[in-house]
C-alpha cells in the first residue's frame, strides 16, 4: 500500500501525448503543490509505476495511440492491489457521456473536460486525501 501523504507530498502521474496538454496540466498541478511527474505514454506510465509505485494520482488523456486511456485505468484497476488503490482521473477534449460513463463504471474516480481548470484541479485534492 502506498504511503500515507502529507499536502506537500501528493505524488501525480500525468499521461498525455500531447506535450502542450501535458505541460499545462503539469503547470495546473504544480501550482496546487503537487509534485508531478510527467510521462508521454500509457506504456511509459506502466513502466514508472512497476519501478515506483508510490503515486497518489494518476490523470491520463483517453484517446492516446497504441494504448488509450481507458485501457491504462482498467490495466491499473486489474495489476496488483497496491496499483489498484490509486486514484485514476481521465481527461479528454471530448464530452461523449457513453465514454465517460464507462471510465466511471471501470474504476476512474473522475472524467474532467480539457481543457482542465484550477478549478478542476482543487477538487481532485479531495479524490487523493481519501486514499
Amino acid at each position: 500500500m502506498a504511503i500515507a501523504a502529507t499536502e506537500q507530498e501528493l505524488h501525480v502521474l500525468a499521461v498525455d501525448d500531447s506535450s502542450v496538454d501535458l505541460a499545462v496540466i503539469a503547470k495546473l498541478l504544480r501550482r496546487s503543490k503537487y509534485r508531478v511527474t510527467t510521462v508521454n505514454s500509457p506504456r511509459r506510465a506502466l513502466d514508472l509505476l512497476g519501478l515506483d509505485p508510490n503515486v497518489h494520482m494518476i490523470i491520463t488523456d483517453y484517446w492516446m495511440p497504441e494504448m488509450t486511456g481507458y485501457e491504462l485505468l482498467k490495466r491499473v484497476k486489474q495489476e496488483s492491489s497496491e496499483l489498484k488503490e490509486i486514484p485514476v482521473v481521465i481527461m479528454s477534449s471530448e464530452n461523449v457521456p457513453s465514454r465517460i460513463n464507462m471510465c466511471l463504471k471501470e474504476g476512474a474516480n473522475d472524467f474532467l473536460i480539457k481543457p482542465v481548470q484550477p478549478s478542476d484541479v482543487s477538487k481532485l485534492r479531495s479524490r487523493v486525501m481519501r486514499r
